[in-house]
């Protein structure tokens, strides 16, 4: 294996392991032991756990971008690619009941710590929140266009959390089809009124 590909592969590792146990609670030989090489080989590529934590902060931005390009692409119009957000809850479904949103609790924990890296975790929700409000802008709604993208971003949250706690998956499938109506309620709204909506 390159170095290059022995790189990522820690990257990777490290990746999954923060998201299943969480960042404090793991170490350094976790990670090693997880890409099975030695611990010289190890630190030739990362001196601290610091370290391996910007690359895969910047792994998970690199690979954020890309997922809001496709769904761009993809989308027909502004309403299919939010509706792709959302159901992000439903492909991701067993991860969530079992270890809760990546994205929230990185930074949930990173803010909990004090921790330098948190700003820089906090860029993955920056990211969907400047894509959902461009894409609510899109879909004629400008003037709350922010707060909507506010408003889905911390539904999202909320239900990853509780479907977490909960370990329910019936729930997930529910607060999806709910959110799902409430897109459905802006794009009519935006057609049927120049004027800002409540998105509750």
């Amino acid at each position: 294996m390159s170095g290059e590909a022995t790189r990522e592969h820690i990257v990777e590792a490290a990746d999954q392991l923060f998201y299943r146990q969480g960042y404090e609670h793991t170490s350094f030989s976790d990670i090693a032991d997880a890409v099975r090489i030695s611990r010289g080989n190890f630190y030739y590529h990362f001196k601290s756990k610091d370290k391996i934590l910007d690359a895969v902060i910047g792994v998970r931005l690199a690979n954020t971008r890309t997922m809001l390009e496709r769904w761009e692409t993809e989308g027909k119009n502004p309403a299919d690619r939010i509706r792709s957000f959302i159901h992000i809850l439903i492909a991701n479904r067993a991860e969530i009941k079992r270890y809760g949103c990546p994205v929230g609790t990185l930074c949930t924990e990173l803010a909990k710590l004090e921790h330098a890296s948190q700003a820089d975790a906090n860029r993955l929700f920056s990211l969907y929140r400047t894509w959902l409000r461009r894409q609510f802008t899109l879909l004629g709604r400008e003037a709350d266009a922010d707060a909507l993208a506010m408003h889905l971003l911390a539904r999202s949250q909320g239900v990853a959390t509780l479907a977490n706690a909960f370990q329910d998956e019936t729930f997930i499938r529910q607060e999806v089809k709910q959110m799902c109506g409430w897109l459905r309620s802006c794009t009519e709204n935006a057609m049927q009124a120049d004027g800002p909506s409540n998105p509750n």
